[in-house]
């Protein structure tokens, strides 16, 4: 009788949550085998997004262990931004990994990275799957701030008035300008009248709307940094304009070797190799733009530093400066927000470019986005997002460190990305193809030069876990051979 109970009570335990089985835990790991059954449900779909995880008390009782086990495996996957504590609406999935391609359905990755990218390439690459996605300009996409969005948006159409519904100014809504210039000053030092800013779908609709008017005004080229931006190239040349190469050193641009009427910067943190702008480079950079020079500021990742003093925009130190930014790396790329500030010889062909392109941005987002930038909680955002992506960052360099050794690692004082190089013979095309082969996306530096230089990867790290990081990372490695 005493057998049959124990027998009975054994086979008792366990629970019918993803049929899970203590048993088969290894003795003093019992949090880590609980939270590695859980990404493993996430992956392979059992446990979709938008799911809910149970109560950890119910669970404990069901597999027998302690409350403390259950929380902490729950911790981790909240970590690894893969579920969210959602208060009493308990622990919810809201990420999974992207499973690698059946080979019917797969594309060849030769197709997808090459050694010649023409304007679709960033369109393919997005669509290519892959089971860790190491591509650059992606924030931690789990972390956007659903809850303030949803009591702002709430707010905002309570006091809506019915005319905003109505077409509205092609610069942008006015308290969204507002918002955007008491943003500026707190942020990044830049004063401006409300009046001169005008809002676009991005920086990427800003260059090309400042493309188009630098052609109408007789402008044939911009220089660009070297390396710098592919996509930024993309968008100028699209608009007709030729795109010479610069050098980048340790100090940034080289200014004593601009040759065109214009300029492309990045100088808060250069993309790719995260260069600040230096001191006397600067003074360099404002004695050109005074004898004429034009100069375009793409402020990318100027709020994401950890290990350095903030960088002031060029924009605050020049008003003839053309300056553009957005919120794609602090909240999301899909909101297509973002700002151009201008001088008056550019700006009413601009806002003239802005009102044909598209009568001007949607104003709901405007609204809402301003609510958050003038009741504090765009700068929640950022200390929270800044706190998470220095973590990844951290992680991205140690992978590097224990995977690719013999790599220079650049870039890791801000940003969202990290650029390495290899001072020996490798073929960065071939390695980004052969690593999308293998499930992990990265970009080879060599997409983002003109000139010569050294073979590299940039490499992304703010939208993937730790553990992620990790892996893609010696996958590198192993294809490398470093």
């Amino acid at each position: 009788m005493d057998r049959a109970k124990t027998s009975s009570a054994e086979e008792s335990i366990g629970s019918d949550f993803l049929q899970l089985d203590i048993r088969s835990a290894p003795p003093g790991g019992l949090a880590d085998w609980l939270a590695g059954q859980l990404r493993a449900a996430v992956a392979d779909g059992r446990l979709p997004v938008g799911g809910r995880l149970p109560a950890s008390r119910v669970l404990a009782a069901e597999l027998r262990v302690s409350r403390g086990v259950v929380t902490e495996a729950y911790q981790r996957l909240i970590d690894d931004g893969h579920a969210a504590g959602r208060g009493r609406a308990g622990t919810v999935i809201v990420a999974a990994p992207v499973l690698p391609p059946s080979p019917s359905a797969a594309v060849s990755p030769a197709k997808v990275i090459t050694a010649m990218p023409g304007a679709e390439v960033f369109d393919a690459v997005r669509a290519a799957p892959a089971r860790i996605d190491l591509t650059p300009g992606v924030p931690d996409l789990t972390a956007f701030p659903r809850a303030a969005w949803l009591r702002a948006e709430r707010a905002v159409l309570d006091e809506l008035e019915p005319s905003h519904f109505g077409y509205g100014d092609p610069r942008g809504a006015p308290s969204m300008r507002l918002a955007v210039s008491r943003w500026l000053a707190r942020n990044r030092g830049i004063r401006v009248d409300p009046g001169e800013i005008i809002v676009v779908a991005g920086v990427a609709q800003a260059l090309s709307l400042l493309g188009q008017v630098l052609r109408q005004h007789g402008v044939p080229a911009v220089a660009v940094e070297d390396p710098g931006s592919l996509g930024a190239r993309q968008h100028l040349q699209h608009c007709g304009l030729a795109t010479p190469p610069v050098p980048v050193d340790d100090d940034g641009v080289q200014v004593a070797a601009l040759a065109a009427p214009a300029v492309l910067l990045t100088p808060a943190h250069q993309f790719p190799t995260g260069v600040v702008l230096g001191g006397s480079r600067r003074r360099e950079l404002l004695r050109w733009a005074s004898s004429g020079g034009i100069v375009l500021e793409d402020d990318y990742d100027a709020e994401h530093r950890y290990d350095r003093a903030p960088v002031p925009a060029l924009r605050s130190m020049l008003p003839e400066v053309c300056y553009t930014g957005s919120v794609s790396k602090l909240l999301a790329p899909a909101l297509r927000v973002g700002w151009l500030l201008a001088p008056p010889r550019f700006f009413g062909d601009l806002v003239a470019a802005k009102r044909f392109a598209d009568l001007g941005n949607a104003v709901l987002a405007q609204l809402v986005l301003a609510r958050l930038m003038e009741t504090g909680e765009l700068e929640r955002q950022l200390r929270v997002v800044r706190s998470r992506h220095r973590r990844r960052r951290d992680a991205m360099i140690r992978a590097l460190s224990a995977s690719l050794p013999s790599a220079v690692v650049h870039g890791a004082a801000a940003g969202l990305h990290l650029t390495v190089t290899f001072d020996f013979d490798v073929d960065d095309v071939e390695v980004a193809s052969a690593a999308l082969g293998e499930g992990v996306k990265v970009q080879p530096l060599s997409w983002h030069r003109q000139l010569p230089g050294r073979p590299g990867l940039v490499l992304g790290y703010a939208a993937r876990t730790a553990t992620e990081i990790e892996e893609g990372v010696a996958v590198l490695g192993r294809l490398v051979g470093a």
